[in-house]
């Protein structure tokens, strides 16, 4: 079976994003983009909310015909445009680009999703995962760590009282300092 895979990108203090949604703190240069490209290229598909989806939808689906995103932009703009997507929504009508909107996060439609993928499914946004990590859902935290404080935003994990032992299954260092840790859940 394959793994659920909550993947992001957070400050040293812990957050994903600062007070205005601004994410202009990101450390992505042609090393890191290039290795996520080679990550997530072998995925089963991508599982967000609907605000990291119209995000995405927003620059993705034509990145690669403006010649400023050459290189590992453009290559990420094909990978996103084929990757199986599943948006979770209760509000959004309508989604492109092999897009399939789901309404709840039901634990049982999970799973056979997992049996189903092409491979491990890539986890974003972290109100999704707060519902994922509610029913013990996620296998796999890959963490990227930005060499930066931002003081306050949206934390990656929210507050809770749940213990979930975790085991560290790998760690890289990339030029710009940001640090990918990758953690399994340790089955009790």
């Amino acid at each position: 079976m394959h793994k659920i895979v909550y993947w992001m990108s957070m400050s040293l203090d812990g957050f994903i994003e600062g007070p205005g949604r601004n994410i202009d703190w990101h450390t992505v240069d042609e090393e890191l983009h290039s290795y996520f490209n080679e990550q997530l290229a072998g995925m089963g598909g991508m599982l967000d909310g609907r605000v990291t989806h119209q995000l995405m939808a927003d620059f993705w689906p034509t990145a690669d015909q403006d010649p400023a995103n050459e290189g590992p932009m453009a290559d990420f703009a094909v990978i996103w445009r084929n990757m199986p997507k599943y948006v979770y929504s209760r509000t959004l009508e309508h989604a492109d680009w092999n897009t399939t909107i789901v309404r709840e996060v039901i634990p049982e439609e999970v799973r056979a999703l997992k049996e189903q993928a092409g491979g491990d499914l890539a986890l974003g946004g972290a109100d999704l995962a707060a519902s994922f990590a509610a029913h013990d859902l996620i296998d796999q935290y890959r963490v990227y760590i930005h060499p930066v404080l931002i003081g306050r935003g949206k934390p990656m994990f929210p507050a809770e009282e749940t213990l979930r032992p975790l085991r560290l299954t790998g760690s890289r260092t990339f030029g710009t300092g940001v640090v990918e840790l990758c953690y399994d859940r340790v089955d009790r």
